[in-house]
């Protein structure tokens, strides 16, 4: 009898201690695999546009958060683990980037999620992520609604980014219309089917008319529109000393090669939204001269940081030059995988803390502080086009 309730209290114990491991692994959440030991990966989300109307945005920030997991992992990973880049196509819509994000926490069991490259698409992933608690860190969105809920004015907790906002861009380009252009009006073309378009909209303006410059007119058009005649010939007829059209590289290529056509010859400004080796293919070389935008970095800059971002990009892709979004794909992912090692472990409360607390981060696109909204204070850059490619211009702290 002492023998037979020997087996039956062992096997009790086994059951139960069965048990608190499964129970464990149940409520851990979206814990790394491995937890705190060595070995195992940890699983870090990319909710980007692949495909659709912004896929060249994608493609590039995708290539940039890649080149960044190889060089980590090949340097050790993160906590004793490699970094795994689960990436998830958004197709260039809102709704499609809540989906996207919701399988990637409940399906693939990501840790964090950097994404999108645009504002629309990025406020399409932050519900998901305050509900779920999982940290967001934005490629590209520059909008500031997306760290800071327009309803209640309070910071979005688990949302950040690695781009500057509109404000900065919308005043960095009024300011170097007003000073480098001598520009004294203005007309305003604003895709109004987009939350960045009109966001660097309202700031260019602002500061254009605070400093004595004039608005002429405010033109509108939307994403998917490609006959701009009408407009422009509204525009031309208003003579303004520059045109600012913050908008996305489709549409911009095609609005900048027909006023070229229609003999408007003043300078095109633009924001971080012109960004994409397709804008030249669609307008033209020549179009393009005599226009400007506002960027995150120059691949031109010789600072250490940026030069060899530039080099270990190109070995890794036929030596294409990256642009501004295979940059903060880039610093994206270091801004996350920087986290986790603060953090000391792979747990979304913690990357959470961590990522509000980041200071003084060398990246490629500059040294990061993240602000109180939980956004970067970094430099801007104004590129030129010169036989279609950009060219640096000048460089403006904040």
């Amino acid at each position: 009898m002492k023998k037979i309730g020997a087996i039956i209290l062992s096997t009790v114990l086994t059951a139960v201690l069965a048990s608190g491991c499964g129970n464990n692994t149940e409520n851990s959440g979206n814990s790394a695999s491995g937890g705190n030991s060595a070995g195992g990966t940890i699983k870090i989300g990319a909710d980007l546009e692949l495909t659709g109307g912004q896929a060249s945005f994608g493609d590039s920030a995708s290539k940039g958060a890649k080149l960044a997991v190889d060089q980590i992992n090949a340097a050790g990973g993160v906590l004793g683990k490699q970094l795994e880049l689960v990436v998830a196509d958004n197709a260039s819509k809102s709704e499609e980037a809540t989906q996207a994000a919701q399988k990637l926490i409940t399906n693939d069991k990501v840790v964090t999620i950097i994404g999108a490259s645009t504002s629309t698409n990025t406020l399409g992933i932050v519900p998901v992520a305050t509900e779920k608690k999982i940290p967001l860190v934005s490629v590209g969105a520059t909008n500031p609604k997306v760290t800071v809920d327009e309803r209640s004015g309070n910071v979005n907790e688990y949302v950040f980014r690695a781009a500057f906002i509109d404000p900065f861009q919308g005043e960095v380009m009024a300011n170097f219309a007003l000073d480098s252009l001598k520009a004294k009006t203005a007309v305003i073309y604003t895709d109004t089917s987009s939350d960045y378009s009109k966001g660097l909209q309202k700031f260019f303006e602002e500061t254009f008319k605070a400093k004595g410059g004039e608005v002429l007119s405010q033109e509108s058009y939307q994403q998917k529109d490609s006959d701009f005649k009408a407009v422009l010939t509204r525009i031309k007829a208003a003579n303004p000393d520059v045109i600012y059209l913050p908008g996305y590289y489709e549409e911009v290529g095609k609005i900048v090669k027909q006023a070229r056509e229609m003999g408007i010859t003043v300078p095109f400004l633009g924001g971080d939204g012109w960004d994409s080796p397709q804008l030249a293919e669609i307008a033209g070389a020549k179009a393009l001269e005599n226009t400007f935008m506002s960027n995150h970095y120059s691949p031109e800059d010789t600072a250490p940081e940026v030069t060899s971002f530039v080099d270990a990009y190109k070995a890794a892709n036929g030596g294409a030059v990256p642009d501004g979004m295979a940059a903060l794909g880039y610093d994206a992912l270091k801004l996350v995988a920087d986290a986790i090692t603060r953090a000391g472990e792979a747990d979304p409360a913690k990357i959470t803390e961590a990522l509000a607390a980041t200071k003084d981060l060398q990246l490629a696109t500059g040294k990061i502080t993240l602000n109180d909204k939980h956004d970067p204070v970094k430099a801007a850059v104004v590129l030129k086009f010169v036989d279609g490619k950009q060219t640096f211009e000048t460089k403006v702290n904040p």
